[in-house]
């Protein structure tokens, strides 16, 4: 496909959304000229976000970095001078090696997420360099950690209804995403059954683009949803809406959960939640008499102190009631039915320390400036943890260290790039080889590269193959090819969803269904300790947690039972969720998606606007102990009183301070050390 210089060829969205679209890409004298959907893909349909329709624009962008560099100026002011890969790979293994010596290999730490989520470049090449290294690990928990371990200490594993399943829905319910704005193709499904008289109901801390298009908007107080799942449960129980066969045959703890939540009534919810005690009531008796109801788990809800149960409590929902057995019933957190051989792309029999220190990715702040046995060098891909991290000017302090040596590879000069020691451009998707899973779809997908890599820049797998051969690893196993690696990854994963998938097939029909005969009969072979859907878990008991759903108010933050005082230093809760154009730090930097949001801006409800002398258009600052922003008031009832929203992961730019994680806590959720983003509490005044 690079070859050709003119012609229209498939490829993948590699953004981090659960989506996936099936994507073609239009090329005119060797260069991407537009970007479509696939009408071919059997899910997505050939519909696409604006994000990726405007991708070209973020390929041939004139701030792409062409080639490696090396700082010249003082961290984070961004002065460079170019250099060779040579020079590059030689000063990196350099000092790698030296750090090693010196200081042991878990001195050297790698920071990455999915901001490509090709299964190559970030559980590949990568993992073996730094397993060969006997690196420090990075506890990668920043997304979805909370809510996928509430999810699997009810149900075992992440996996949920099927998206197809959920047009013959008779109530959806999205409960805490903004699926507009990051599951695109959701919505059309349930567009398919709202038109066969489905009803649409949102429940979330903001009446977002998802719930301005709702049939009913519910909103509540950030992290009070275990609250209320466990308020609809009081009622379902006590007017006879749950399905005893059901719960007889396929669940452990029922009786239990019955007498549990009966302290939960609807009086008792909605002073915790702020929903009115009949909203409660309505919505209980909605969901248990529908003929087939489906929960649609997002990710806000998990970004609290309290996540994790959160997500738990609400999986607890389509159990009591039997909607597993009805099509387009129960509920999706995830679905994760893909998987690929790890030990075959990661090669953990590289490592020689088998309990190496590891890092969590939401503690970065403060693991750089921990005094005993210091980070002393980073290695920085498919992320920007300056612009996501929480608590990021701890972030900025630690990375500002002059004695910490950092690399980062990426497309652009990042807020992070802007403190590296060497810079190194990195190949887009479409440049690349590499093998996609969707966590919402069933469909495996490959991209071969359409066009040559921009410049200099080379892949993930090019740069630690690189790295790895230069350290003088195994060049058998530093020396492999993409299509090697995915033929491999392919094989032995033991996962009986995978049957089928191979190279060849994926050459021939881009993307192929994953075989789901098993999920016929998922409900008789839970991978739970007891084999059924746990209401009651002895394994959460034996780790310290409430073997029942429970409500937990938040660490930081309040609820309508524990309101701020009239002496609270920071009495408004702070929610910094995703906005429409960007893709957490992705489209940041583009003047385009930046156009499309305006500006970053506070939206705060008018009862708290009055009180603080807040007018529509004011600029304000944003602040607590933790650091401060800037940014431009909307007074709005889009929230209840209290709650503060602010909407995507702006780069600082205009010597503003506009990165709202400033704000935001490395604290860890109750379960799957997950983030807390959204458990942040502030204070507001005009400028």
């Amino acid at each position: 496909m690079i070859e050709q210089e003119n012609g229209v060829f498939p490829a993948v969205c590699p953004l981090d959304c659960p989506d996936t679209c099936g994507l073609l890409l239009h090329k005119e004298n060797g260069k991407i000229t537009k970007v479509t959907g696939n009408p071919d893909h059997p899910i997505t349909k050939g519909a696409i976000c604006n994000k990726v329709r405007n991708m070209t624009e973020r390929v041939y962008h004139p701030e792409r970095l062409q080639y490696p560099m090396r700082r010249v100026g003082a961290k984070g002011e961004g002065k460079f001078e170019r250099i060779s890969w040579d020079e590059a790979i030689q000063e990196i293994t350099g000092k790698f090696k030296d750090l090693s010596a010196t200081y042991g290999p878990e001195s050297i730490l790698p920071y990455s997420f999915y901001g490509n989520m090709g299964v190559l470049g970030v559980d590949g090449m990568d993992r073996r360099f730094f397993n060969a290294l006997g690196a420090s690990v990075l506890e990668q928990t920043i997304c979805n950690a909370a809510g996928n371990t509430g999810w699997k200490y009810t149900m075992g594993a992440n996996h949920g209804t099927l998206p197809e399943d959920t047009e013959h829905a008779d109530l959806i319910v999205v409960w805490g995403g903004n699926i507009v704005s990051t599951n695109m193709h959701q919505v059309v499904l349930a567009e398919k059954a709202r038109k066969n008289g489905a009803k649409i109901v949102v429940i979330d801390v903001h009446r977002n683009r998802t719930a301005q298009w709702a049939d009913w908007f519910i909103p509540l107080y950030p992290g009070t949803d275990s609250a209320l799942a466990l308020g609809m449960m009081h009622v379902l129980f006590e007017q006879g809406l749950t399905n005893e066969a059901f719960m007889q045959k396929y669940t452990v703890g029922h009786e239990a959960l019955r007498e549990h939540v009966r302290s939960y009534t609807p009086e008792r919810v909605a002073r915790i939640t702020g929903v009115p005690e009949e909203t409660i009531v309505e919505l209980a008796q909605l969901y248990g008499r529908a003929q087939a109801a489906h929960i649609h788990i997002g990710n806000g809800l998990q970004h609290h102190d309290n996540g994790g149960m959160n997500v738990r409590s609400i999986a607890c929902l389509p159990a009591i009631t039997g909607q597993w057995l009805k099509r387009g019933g129960g509920a999706v957190r995830t679905n994760s039915y893909g998987s690929t051989n790890g030990d075959a792309l990661e090669r953990p029999d590289l490592r020689q320390n088998a309990n190496p220190r590891v890092v969590n990715m939401n503690r970065i702040g403060e693991a750089l400036l921990e005094a005993e046995q210091p980070i002393r060098a980073m290695l920085v891909y498919c992320s920007n943890p300056l612009v996501v991290a929480p608590d990021t000017e701890r972030v900025e302090r630690g990375f500002a260290r002059e004695d910490l040596f950092t690399v980062v590879h990426d497309l652009f000069m990042t807020d992070t790039a802007k403190y590296a020691d060497i810079v190194l451009p990195a190949t887009s998707s479409f440049e690349a080889t590499d093998l996609y899973l969707s966590y919402w779809h069933q469909y495996v997908q490959l991209q071969e590269p359409v066009i040559a890599p921009i410049g200099e820049s080379k892949s993930n797998v090019e740069l630690f193959s690189l790295l790895g051969q230069a350290m003088g690893y195994d060049a058998d196993i530093f020396g492999e090819k993409p299509e090697q690696m995915i033929e491999n990854a392919l094989q032995g994963t033991e996962n009986p969803y995978m049957n089928g998938i191979t190279l060849d097939r994926l050459k021939q029909q881009r993307f192929v269904k994953l075989d789901m005969s098993a999920h016929e009969s998922f409900l008789e072979h839970l991978p739970t300790p007891s084999g059924k859907i746990e209401l009651y878990s002895e394994q959460m008991q034996q780790k310290g947690l409430p073997p029942l759903p429970t409500y937990a108010a938040l660490v930081e933050g309040f609820d309508g039972e524990n309101p701020a005082g009239p002496d609270e230093a920071y009495p408004l809760m702070f929610v910094s969720p995703p906005n429409h154009n960007f893709l957490n730090s992705n489209f940041g930097n583009s003047a385009k998606h930046q156009r499309l949001e305006k500006m970053p801006l506070l939206q705060i409800h008018p009862e708290d606007a009055a009180r603080r002398e807040v007018q529509d258009g004011d600029a304000v600052v944003v602040w607590n102990e933790r650091g401060r922003i800037e940014l431009t008031a909307k007074v709005t009832d889009a929230m209840l009183p209290g709650t503060v929203i602010s909407q995507g992961l702006w780069w600082d730019g205009e010597g503003k301070k506009q990165r709202s994680n400033s704000l935001t806590s490395g604290r860890l959720s109750d379960m799957g050390n997950g983030a807390t983003f959204f458990s942040a509490t502030v204070e507001v005044k005009r400028q």
